[in-house]
């Protein structure tokens, strides 16, 4: 699929409930407070940081601890290794450092080379070099995580 084939911020009621079609899970989700910050991030990484929609997953699966967790979405490079992880709150929601914890933790699993919280509002992304992670001042764009 053709990243300007996608379809974005597309919504239907039902049962009073307002759901969005989410174009890189192929259907319609409940919309949520943080529904609709990950949708915008989607957006903004297919669109304009030209990730390939087929290389990035949306509620992607890691142990963290021997526990489930789900990252909000990653982004995958050509080869299959994950890129970024990124982490979504509702726009009510801080990002605190307790936020930037539980998305390190996500990191530790997958080690991937660049961090993204958003909230709507605040965006801080990082980068990871020798195990630590550095505030970036930009938002990579595909090619950048690439290398």
């Amino acid at each position: 699929m053709n990243n300007n084939t996608l379809l974005w911020f597309k919504t239907e009621t039902r049962e009073g409930k307002t759901y969005v079609f989410d174009p890189l899970r192929k259907k319609y989700v409940l919309l949520t407070p943080e529904e609709e910050v990950r949708q915008k991030v989607l957006y903004l990484l297919v669109e304009q940081l030209h990730v390939p929609s087929g290389l990035l997953a949306v509620e992607y699966s890691v142990k963290v601890n021997g526990m489930d967790k789900r990252c909000d979405a990653v982004v995958f490079g050509k080869e299959g290794q994950p890129l970024m992880i990124v982490e979504c709150k509702a726009a009510s929601v801080k990002l605190t450092d307790k936020v930037l914890d539980q998305a390190v933790r996500y990191h530790s699993a997958l080690q991937p080379q660049f961090l993204l919280l958003f909230n709507g509002t605040e965006c801080y992304c990082f980068k990871a070099a020798s195990g630590v992670l550095s505030a970036m001042d930009h938002l990579p764009d595909y090619e950048e995580m690439m290398g």
